[in-house]
């Protein structure tokens, strides 16, 4: 496997922040810095540091960024554009109490010459979409949620009248009731103010629950508009939003060099914990959080519902593992599985070039 020092001549070095870039040619020959630029992160800075680079870095060149999917998504899109190669750096370690952008420009440059593996950024485009709906569906969901246990928590300590035609009701009946309810003239300070802010708590909950039902129909849309997303719907347990996790983690063909890799990335690859004449793994609590709960709800619905899945717990159960044992072990298999999918898929939809 060839390395950036193999591949180029210059890799450039960038850290990002909000209004500012900070860029560091370095040279992969000999290891020397040549040359530093700050740039604003916007149209007229993006032309700048082409020129810049195409200045200072002549031969064959590549682009470490940090922050692909943050501050410097809009330059790794010009880059992009422009024809440039660019891979990602993840997050990078400083010393402690330590910052300064020009160091981590040259940091972000040797971080990528010393790696064995690169990746390159996420696509945009339709996977920017799906992430962009994801992203406020999820806040959409947890505000409603917040609201609904605001409401639930109200009417626990409303007045008696208030509380009884509530107690015990379903959620539908209890909204109901309150945007029903009336307030009379002679009533208490406390019963008109509780009244108030029960019908606006529901109010709140009315107005994220039609919400939801305007994203859930685009979201669905947008994940069959994606070259793997009818593929992964037919898979048992993935619905549109645990499919729109596994495409925005996975991006697109490549990026994740193997099902190993997307594996680990979901963090449900054991870690190696051995010591002296003992082998032993340990649980990896690192990798994408927001991936490790899409294969979780794909691992549960299939143990509940899915004959296969059913099978091969009550074979594991029989060799000594315990329920949380399998459901681990499931999902890493999903996880290669579902790589495997997303890979075969996309790539034999890819058009061809001549």
């Amino acid at each position: 496997m060839t390395t950036l020092a193999e591949d180029y001549d210059y890799v450039i070095g960038g850290d990002p922040d909000r209004d500012t870039i900070d860029l560091a040619v370095l040279d992969t020959a000999i290891g020397s810095i040549r040359a530093h630029i700050e740039a604003t992160a916007d149209g007229p800075g993006y032309a700048r540091m082409l020129d810049w680079a195409r200045k200072h870095a002549p031969g064959r060149r590549v682009w470490a960024l940090e922050g692909t999917g943050s501050f410097a998504a809009g330059f790794a899109g010009e880059l992009a554009l422009a024809g440039e190669d660019v891979v990602e750096v993840g997050a990078l370690k400083r010393a402690r109490g330590a910052k300064n952008d020009r160091l981590d420009a040259v940091r972000a440059a040797r971080t990528a010459l010393a790696r064995e593996h690169q990746s390159s950024p996420r696509v945009r485009g339709l996977r920017e979409a799906i992430r962009a709906l994801s992203a406020t569906r999820q806040a959409v969901l947890v505000s409603r949620t917040k609201a609904i246990n605001e409401l639930k928590s109200l009417i626990v300590v409303a007045p008696e009248q208030l509380r009884a035609p509530l107690r015990g009701r379903p959620l539908a009946t209890q909204l109901a009731l309150i945007e029903s309810t009336v307030t009379a003239a002679a009533a208490t300070v406390e019963h008109r103010i509780t009244v108030l802010t029960l019908q606006s708590i529901t109010a709140r909950i009315r107005f994220l629950t039609g919400q939801l039902a305007d994203i859930d129909p685009e979201l669905a849309r947008l994940i069959q508009q994606h070259p793997a997303g009818a593929a992964l719907l037919a898979e048992p347990g993935v619905g549109p939003v645990v499919a729109a996790q596994l495409l925005i983690s996975w991006s697109h063909p490549g990026r994740v060099r193997s099902e190993a890799a997307f594996a680990s990335l979901a963090g449900v690859a054991p870690l190696e914990a051995s010591s002296g004449q003992r082998t032993r793994h340990r649980l990896n609590r690192g990798g994408d959080r927001a991936l490790n709960r899409a294969l979780h709800t794909v691992a549960i619905t299939r143990i509940r519902c899915h004959a296969e899945t059913r099978a091969y717990e009550a074979r594991r159960t029989l060799q000594g593992k315990t329920h949380r044992d399998i459901r681990r072990c499931l999902k890493r298999t999903l996880a290669r599985h579902l790589y495997r999918v997303m890979e075969s898929t996309a790539k034999s939809s890819a058009p061809e070039h001549g």
